[in-house]
């Protein structure tokens, strides 16, 4: 807007200065209006034809001060389209050019598909973990909004080929599609599986018969937030202390607690120890809610203290952020 005002107003001057110019050498040179316009047009763009009549001083003097402010005007306009063009359309497509290669650059990021109620919720997550994500959205102000919170973002329909490979999703681990119809998110979740066939797929539901669909197209979860969010309010007069304890860990209450997941590495310190040996508690303070064996591929919740730890066992443990760094270190491999 403040672009084209100023475009509007450097017009707006130059037709002021055609005017004016062909009014004075109308009253000053007696010529018609043809010719006087002529005279205006030759001197404000100072190309140099012949006079139409013979100059008095007067119009000499007039030509002058004419040239004066066109050049004035001119070198304005000139300066501002420059300044335009540079701000604008070059620092765009620079802006552009490096999200590009931001994107190309990375690996196991996420893609989010769609930036409506849900996709910003799974946008603010992402981003309060500080993980590699990319955004695929169709709306072009939600496009700018995005650019403006420095969010890597494809201003595309995310149900085809090109906008997928845009977000790079042959090197991501994990999507998101929150679009706002079941068919849109059933041909995203058709179209991802079959470019990325490992790829973590997380689809919005919206009626109740579409989970089985997105789950047969290749999702490998759905998630209903209308369903979601009636259970909890239901569980919210129903079980108020429960609900108050996930709030804690989820980070909606105010004690600072983190609930999440660490997978051993190979030649980690405790493969091969169990619990009790790896001394997991006493290290690290942590609450070891349950462990996912990789080998089983099961959950054990409450585990034993003689379970035996192994590569690829995620533990999910629920502590704050600094334990859980304690645990993430013990569970690399050295």
């Amino acid at each position: 807007m403040k672009h084209r005002k100023r475009i509007i107003f450097l017009i707006s001057l130059l037709l002021f200065l055609i005017i004016f110019g062909s009014i004075g050498y109308w009253l000053l040179l007696e010529v018609g209006w043809i010719d006087a316009l002529y005279m205006a047009i030759i001197t404000i763009s100072t190309v140099g034809y012949g006079e139409v009549a013979p100059m008095t001083a007067e119009a000499k003097i007039f030509s002058i001060l004419l040239i004066i402010m066109s050049i004035s005007v001119i070198g304005y306009a000139g300066s501002a389209l420059m300044r335009y063009f540079f701000e604008g359309t070059l620092k765009r497509v620079w802006r552009e050019r490096k999200m590009k290669e931001q994107i190309n650059k990375m690996n196991d990021h996420i893609i989010v598909c769609g930036a409506g109620e849900t996709g910003s919720q799974v946008i603010h997550v992402l981003q309060q973990q500080n993980a590699d994500f990319v955004v695929v959205e169709q709306d072009a102000n939600k496009v700018e909004a995005l650019k403006k919170d420095r969010i890597a973002v494809i201003h595309a329909d995310a149900t085809t080929d090109q906008a997928l490979n845009d977000a790079n999703i042959i090197h991501a681990s994990g999507l998101v599609t929150s679009l706002s119809t079941d068919a849109n998110n059933l041909y995203t979740v058709l179209t991802a599986r079959e470019m990325n066939p490992e790829l973590n797929i997380i689809a919005r539901a919206i009626t109740p018969n579409s989970h089985d669909k997105l789950i047969r197209a290749g999702a490998n979860k759905t998630v209903s937030p209308n369903e979601i969010g009636g259970h909890r309010m239901a569980s919210m007069l129903l079980k108020p202390s429960v609900i108050a304890f996930l709030d804690t860990i989820t980070h909606s209450g105010h004690i600072d607690l983190n609930l999440n997941e660490v997978k051993i590495e190979q030649g980690s310190f405790v493969v091969g120890k169990s619990i009790k040996e790896a001394n997991i508690a006493e290290e690290t303070d942590l609450i070891l809610i349950a462990i996912k064996s990789k080998k089983e591929n099961d959950m054990i919740f409450n585990p034993k203290s003689d379970y035996i730890l192994k590569t690829g066992d995620i533990m999910i443990v629920l502590g704050e952020q600094d334990q859980l760094e304690a645990l993430m270190k013990l569970a690399r491999n050295i």
